[in-house]
């Protein structure tokens, strides 16, 4: 699907955006299912849904309220719905993948981050390999637009050859999350934002570093996230957002090999909030 050009340009800056992958008929079914789960948020005034490890599948950002909803986030949305697994696991996304990380591709987790009009979710800058750490880096992250993104309502912001870099997510032994926030001006400096419209697809490498603002705009921003690995890439911890699906083979054939390269790698704990906006020190609705 890709052509060696887009190939070594994921190589070189650790992220490709790509137009168009998903089409209008499709987008329409996966927002109609959005749309019914922010619909049913309404009803609660905790975070809920349960997840393989206990954790809530919907979390709501502090403010939440029937009047107005503030759902942040979809927890592994292929858990539930067969409209998101199909777009995940069986379309141009996963051929993408393949020409980046190899024939043999294993689904690892999938969220949806949303940010709808009011919410002041942001996402610090951080590099996801922190939150998964695994034997080898064959990875792609690929961010499919739901809406529209502009800069306006907190577009993704990634830095250009940071997946080459490495940087610790622990402050003062707590692990954070993010990168120490004096590091913040340089990437912002360095940064690009990924504009685009629904159905574009950005593809990123686990180590690239990545964040974005609050939506200050009167249209959302929600991006359907997915991580997917190496069939010979293993987890060194559990997921930090488990599936009922992560470590399945979603393209080509298991490995009964693990491929391991060389170096040290930061492990984050086993924590026990709900997302890792709360990690960050965004407070959901359950926290006072």
């Amino acid at each position: 699907m890709l052509s060696q050009q887009q190939v070594d340009r994921y190589r070189q800056d650790g992220f490709l955006v790509l137009r168009n992958v998903i089409g209008a008929r499709q987008l329409s079914v996966l927002l109609n299912e959005l749309d019914g789960w922010i619909e049913e948020s309404r009803s609660h005034s905790s975070n809920y849904g349960e997840t393989p490890d206990g954790k809530a599948r919907f979390d709501l950002e502090a403010g939440h309220s029937a009047e107005q909803p503030k759902l942040r986030r979809v927890s592994n949305p292929v858990d539930i719905s067969k409209a998101y697994r199909e777009v995940l696991w069986n379309s141009a996304i996963i051929d993408a993948v393949t020409d980046l990380v190899g024939p043999d591709i294993k689904f690892h987790h999938s969220k949806i981050n949303i940010k709808l009009p009011g919410m002041q979710t942001r996402v610090d800058y951080h590099q996801d390999h922190a939150f998964d750490p695994h034997t080898n880096d064959d990875s792609a992250t690929a961010s499919l637009l739901l809406d529209d993104m502009t800069e306006d309502n907190g577009c993704l912001r990634v830095v250009p050859g940071s997946h080459n870099e490495r940087y610790s997510h622990y402050q003062n032994d707590k692990f954070t999350g993010a990168i120490e926030p004096k590091l913040t001006p340089d990437f912002e400096r360095r940064s690009i934002p990924i504009l685009g419209k629904a159905g574009d697809v950005c593809l990123m490498h686990s180590r690239t570093v990545h964040g974005s603002p609050p939506n200050r705009s009167n249209k959302p921003r929600c991006l359907l996230i997915c991580d997917y690995r190496a069939a010979d890439a293993f987890w060194l911890i559990p997921p930090l957002v488990l599936s009922v699906h992560s470590g399945r083979v979603i393209r080509g054939k298991p490995s009964r090999v693990a491929r391991l390269v060389a170096g040290s790698i930061e492990l984050p704990p086993p924590y026990k909030e709900d997302s890792f906006f709360s990690v960050q020190g965004q407070k959901s609705v359950d926290e006072h």
